[in-house]
């Protein structure tokens, strides 16, 4: 990129192209998973892509398995990064994505109440509210008791629970992995929550070069992403940055439209606008700490 850019702004396009990776590996999940069980395309993805940041990390001689992946805190994230995998697999996999990915977007307000009741991080009522609002917009998201509900669709909320759990254990996780171990052990979860599938499921066998092209794609696009983010976030400010993960749902809508033929009706589009002004509304107090609420 041009000198002349700011790191807020690099920053900003990094995390806006991560999220665009993102999207299109949801969307080769839910189109692989027609091919093969959808826990077989987990175990495939995360299995490929923890060997590729294995590879990485023996290039930049690091541990691939650093003795601090058994300590409490990360079995701790390992084990929410499990649920999370899981539940948003198979939600992008048997629901419609552009809702999967409306509720996924409710994460950062769970992560801001746990901080709260777990850490005792000082939240006023205007963020309190903010939560609320936001948890209104999953609802009608959801929209229980409707016609157009589906029980299937709390997967969704199950895998953004897991997200949650795993973003504020890893508030206690140690600060000395790199990003390679860290894809190591996240793609690793990724493996082991499709193994944790098949064990139900059942049925796996070697794809068709359709599905095999496509679980190449959604690791390929899915490692992009990853790469993305992470430089995203040592780019800009984090408060200046992080809004821009909102994208992630532009992106999916879109896809799901073009691809899946998924028109997101009134009420999806309702509560997903509720649910991003909700979020970053909080982001924004956040950037404004020094003032009461």
């Amino acid at each position: 990129m041009a000198e002349g850019i700011s790191p807020n702004l690099r920053g900003a396009a990094l995390m806006t192209a991560a999220m665009a990776g993102f999207a299109v590996e949801d969307l080769f999940i839910r189109k692989a998973s027609a091919h093969v069980p959808v826990g077989q395309v987990m175990a495939m993805m995360g299995f490929g892509g923890a060997c590729i940041f294995a590879l990485l990390a023996l290039a930049a001689r690091e541990p691939v398995f650093p003795r601090v992946f058994l300590s409490r805190a990360m079995l701790v994230r390992s084990g929410f990064e499990i649920a999370g995998r899981l539940f948003y697999s198979l939600a992008i996999a048997l629901t419609a994505m552009s809702t999967t990915v409306a509720i996924l977007q409710a994460t950062p307000l769970v992560v801001l109440a746990g901080a709260a009741l777990i850490f005792g991080e000082k939240v006023g009522w205007r963020r309190w509210t903010a939560v609320a609002v936001g948890f209104l917009g999953v609802m009608i998201v959801l929209r229980p008791g409707l016609d157009g509900f589906s029980v299937m669709s709390l997967l969704a909320v199950a895998g953004m629970a897991g997200f949650a759990g795993r973003d504020l254990a890893t508030r206690a996780a140690p600060k000395t992995m790199s990003n390679r171990q860290l894809g190591i052990l996240g793609f690793s979860m990724l493996g082991t929550a499709g193994l944790i599938v098949l064990g139900f499921t059942g049925g796996a066998h070697w794809p068709d070069a359709t599905g095999a092209g496509l679980i190449l794609g959604a690791t390929a696009f899915g490692l992009v992403g990853y790469n993305f983010l992470t430089s995203a976030m040592r780019t800009g400010e984090v408060a200046a940055v992080t809004p821009f993960r909102y994208t992630r749902l532009v992106f999916a809508m879109i896809l799901a439209m073009i691809f899946l033929n998924e028109m997101p009706d009134r009420l999806t589009l309702t509560g997903s606008a509720i649910i991003v002004a909700s979020g970053l509304y909080t982001l924004t107090r956040a950037r404004k700490r020094a003032i009461p609420g």
